[in-house]
């Protein structure tokens, strides 16, 4: 009897002692909220696209966009991510309630004053300036709410995001999934449409998927199979030339396709 009785004592501090995740104490999130790294890296990055800007708006010939051609005669764009690349959400990343959904992104947005990315708005203004268009793709996804008239919602605070923090945007240069039907999380299909009247002289982002396509372990047309640790290591190697020379990626540890790649 005392046997079992000390069994059953120390199952339940057992499962008292359950670890549970504390984001306050997950390092990818404390990294990007507290570290000069963080800072020192995405600066470095913007700073190396605005040195390249004038190189790749003289070569006509250059396009980030492997397979586009025959567009020297379009005007430059660059086209990049928006969460972690324009605006920074470390505080909502750290401070949500688990699990994750959009619409807690949603509503956590249109109650606090985006914060930009260390170097983006030094960069897109730089772009502006030199007239290069600047397109701002996000997987954030079109939705209705019951409660809301809006059929996008979303898509209005994206721009008011961007614009909290002092850059200028129109709504066409801005694109979320499913804002069509054929605008599905596989970005390259947005990335195509762009392509058809711009010249793609860089691609911004913070995860792999922003530049290279089937990138995804949960694939969408045109994609036909999963992509996985495999498949994205030897995409690395394959697109070589691209990055730091009109792909620019970003740190991105709290989150993103490199969390479901097996």
């Amino acid at each position: 009897m005392l046997a079992a009785t000390t069994a059953l004592t120390m199952l339940a501090a057992c499962a008292v002692e359950v670890p549970t995740h504390v984001p306050e104490k997950d390092l990818a999130h404390a990294w990007v909220k507290h570290s000069s790294d963080y800072e020192a890296l995405t600066r470095q990055v913007y700073a190396v696209a605005t040195r390249d800007l004038e190189r790749f708006i003289s070569d006509t010939s250059w396009s980030a966009l492997p397979g586009q051609t025959g567009a020297d005669d379009m005007p430059p764009a660059v086209i990049l991510d928006v969460d972690e690349t324009v605006i920074n959400n470390v505080a909502f990343q750290v401070g949500f309630e688990r699990p994750f959904s959009d619409r807690k992104l949603e509503m956590w947005d249109r109650e606090h004053v985006a914060e930009p990315v260390p170097g983006v708005i030094e960069f897109i203004k730089a772009a502006q300036a030199a007239d290069v268009a600047v397109f701002y793709l996000t997987n954030r996804p079109c939705e209705k709410y019951e409660d809301e008239e809006a059929a996008c919602p979303q898509k209005q605070t994206v721009i008011d995001g961007i614009r909290e923090l002092g850059l200028d945007v129109e709504p066409e240069f801005v694109s979320l999934s499913y804002e069509r039907p054929e605008w599905t999380k596989e970005k390259l299909i947005r990335r195509e449409a762009i392509a058809e009247n711009f010249r793609i002289i860089m691609l911004i982002g913070d995860d792999f998927a922003d530049f290279v396509a089937c990138a995804r372990s949960s694939f969408h047309p045109p994609c036909t199979e999963p992509a996985t640790r495999a498949s994205r290591a030897a995409d690395v190697d394959k697109y070589a030339r691209y990055w730091g020379n009109g792909w620019y990626i970003l740190p991105g540890p709290m989150h993103g396709s490199w969390t479901t790649a097996r």
